[in-house]
């Protein structure tokens, strides 16, 4: 899916053109303390501020899944990792450890759209598999992730030769799923926050050889302003939005910044449309985009894709339902949804999400 730095305002890019991915920083930080919990430290604590915020809305917009849903996200200990294997540096031994560690494929051939050289493996049992650190000049040879944010990037079928664009690209996981499929003929990935610029180009150099990372173009540009700059210029644009990070923002540790998020919070459905309509812009006639959130947020989901509909006559929604129903075994999905999206709700076993996915082609 979706930071600012712990002391620093919401969103600091608002009054200037670029407001896009700051928002992620702290709660990749505060995640990253509460993932600690598992080498012996203090637990992060839940903002209550935010705990509260979410109640009032979610058991709302979600009746009575809301209370499971909360107690996957306040408890990290039953939180589960994916592990998105890196076919640029494959070992041996990784799936036979995996397979030990009672790991087994996330995804199986039923999904209408599934790369051989795609493999993940996941399991039931929460924690997560062994980090490896940056070393330069060393591939690294996965990748932990949540599995459900690799839905987008399965929806979006890309395939050998497309030009693709990753409009908000930082850290970099979905950049690098992208690549484990297919081999684009050009590929963009865009990111206009400096500080997680410089962390999506080190992850795409730690999973990616140096003849393919010569070939990748990566930005910082407003996300925005992209379609006016580059304008058809894409088959596939996956807009992977700046958003209310629900499980990252229930552990913010600044109380004073986690209120000025939710006073903040409903500017985003605002950037989010204009994210869409720049890569509406920069689509080539009969291209797909995706577009994916890491929250729960209405708003910042359904709300969104229905205005981009009903404003722009260029583009038509596109059935992903084949896609749920394949990986419903490992996902569970919100009930009543429209055919061209799905939002993955967690529950315990299958710890995945929230991510909401939607497709859309441009006639």
């Amino acid at each position: 899916m979706r930071l600012p730095r712990a002391a620093a305002p919401l969103l600091p890019f608002y009054p200037r053109a670029g407001a896009t991915l700051s928002l992620r920083r702290a709660a990749v930080r505060a995640a990253g303390q509460v993932e600690s919990k598992a080498k012996g430290k203090p637990q992060k604590q839940i903002c209550q501020v935010v705990l509260d915020h979410f109640e009032k809305q979610y058991a709302a917009e979600l009746g009575d899944a809301w209370a499971s849903i909360r107690d996957v996200l306040t408890y990290p200990l039953c939180w589960q990792y994916a592990v998105l294997l890196n076919k640029f540096s494959r070992s041996s031994e990784l799936e036979s450890t995996l397979a030990v560690k009672g790991y087994h494929p996330a995804f199986h051939g039923s999904l209408p759209y599934l790369p051989s050289s795609f493999k993940c493996y996941i399991s039931r049992t929460p924690g997560r598999f062994p980090t490896q650190k940056h070393q330069a000049g060393k591939l690294k040879e996965y990748y932990l992730l949540n599995a459900a944010s690799l839905l987008p990037v399965l929806a979006l079928e890309v395939k050998d030769g497309e030009d693709v664009l990753d409009l908000c690209a930082a850290p970099g996981g979905k950049s690098v799923a992208i690549l484990q499929c297919a081999c684009p003929g050009q590929f963009h990935c865009n990111e206009y926050d400096d500080l997680r610029s410089r962390w999506l180009k080190q992850t795409i150099e730690s999973f990616i050889p140096e003849p393919l990372v010569n070939l990748i173009m990566v930005s910082t540009l407003d996300g925005r302003q992209i379609g006016d700059l580059k304008p058809e210029l894409y088959d596939k644009v996956l807009v992977d939005a700046p958003c209310s990070n629900d499980r990252s923002w229930l552990f913010s540790s600044d109380i004073q910044q986690a209120t000025l998020r939710l006073i903040q919070r409903k500017e985003l459905s605002s950037l989010q449309f204009e994210l869409l309509r720049s890569a509406i812009k920069a689509l080539r006639p009969g291209g797909s985009l995706v577009y994916s959130t890491c929250t729960l947020s209405k708003a910042e989901n359904s709300d969104v894709i229905n205005l981009i509909l009903n404003s722009c006559s260029n583009v038509m929604p596109v059935d992903i339902s084949e896609m749920a129903k394949a990986v419903s075994h490992e996902f569970s999905f919100l009930s009543g949804t429209q055919q061209h999206e799905l939002l993955v709700l967690p529950e315990k076993g299958r710890a995945w999400g929230p991510m909401y996915v939607a497709k859309l082609k441009k006639m």
